[in-house]
């Protein structure tokens, strides 16, 4: 008995620290988030469904989300299952290449946008020097749209590539001989497979997305999102119920889409 009490006082005092930093830095906060907006009325809640500027903010944030989601899913199935083949020529030295960009921070990679497509951007001296004016997309939709996709396409690449690697080829081989063509081998054979690393992509683009900030605070001066909004309420206004109020919405949402992929998986991967 008492080995089994030291045993559990040692354990108690490993999951002390545990506990105090969880209290600490997500109870404490997350609970004062959660009761802050009603300081300004409870209708503070539901500003979001009020105001036409905020709805406009998330509709924005969520569209644009959900693009680059499936963009990103596309693209990097393609690249994920050609890099799995294994004859593939430099297949190591492309791979590096492709996921780069995990090294650059959002802000890198909007800068990245605005060197290609800003004022003084690559594209808008090529179309000046063709007479057609200086053209620019860096500040927009396009941009935050292309900044998204580079920031996200590396991490959707390498676990594809994993994946891919990982799949029972003779399924592939069963449906070829069965005389299935390609489509229907990628559709039968290969997807069904790839369904769990698609849902947890699936789940981690669209959140990073949800909540990027340092792309679209360097981009985001002709498109609002979400996080521009809580940052411009909280810091420039102080108008922080509103900004607690918008901040519960976007987890809230964010939270819900992640849940329903979780279902639609049928459980069979942990978002």
């Amino acid at each position: 008995m008492s080995s089994g009490s030291g045993a559990q006082r040692v354990l108690t005092a490993c999951l002390m620290p545990v506990a105090i930093f969880f209290m600490a830095f997500w109870l404490l906060p997350i609970t004062q988030l959660i009761a802050l907006p009603a300081a300004k009325g409870w209708e503070t809640y539901f500003a979001i469904l009020i105001d036409s500027r905020y709805a406009t903010s998330l509709i924005n944030t969520l569209l644009l989300s959900l693009v680059v989601t499936a963009a990103t899913l596309i693209l990097g199935l393609a690249v994920g299952l050609y890099l799995a083949k294994p004859k593939v020529f430099g297949r190591r030295f492309l791979l590096a290449l492709l996921t780069l960009p995990l090294s650059f921070p959002g802000v890198v990679v909007g800068f990245f946008i605005i060197l290609l497509g800003g004022r003084q951007g690559a594209v808008a001296d090529l179309f000046e020097s063709i007479g057609l004016g200086r053209v620019t997309f860096a500040y927009g939709l396009t941009g935050l749209f292309l900044a998204y996709l580079y920031f996200s396409l590396p991490r959707v690449i390498a676990s594809y590539t994993a994946a891919a690697q990982g799949m029972d080829r003779s399924i592939e081989e069963a449906a070829r001989s069965l005389g299935a063509n390609r489509f229907h081998v990628l559709w039968d054979a290969w997807l069904p497979q790839l369904l769990p690393t698609t849902a947890a992509c699936a789940a981690i683009v669209f959140a990073t997305s949800m909540g990027a900030f340092g792309t679209a605070f360097t981009l985001a001066s002709k498109f609002e999102v979400l996080p521009i909004t809580i940052y411009n309420e909280f810091t420039n206004y102080a108008n922080f119920p509103l900004a607690a109020s918008l901040s519960l919405s976007l987890g809230l949402l964010t939270w819900l889409s992640l849940f329903l992929m979780g279902r639609w998986t049928g459980g069979r991967v942990a978002l």
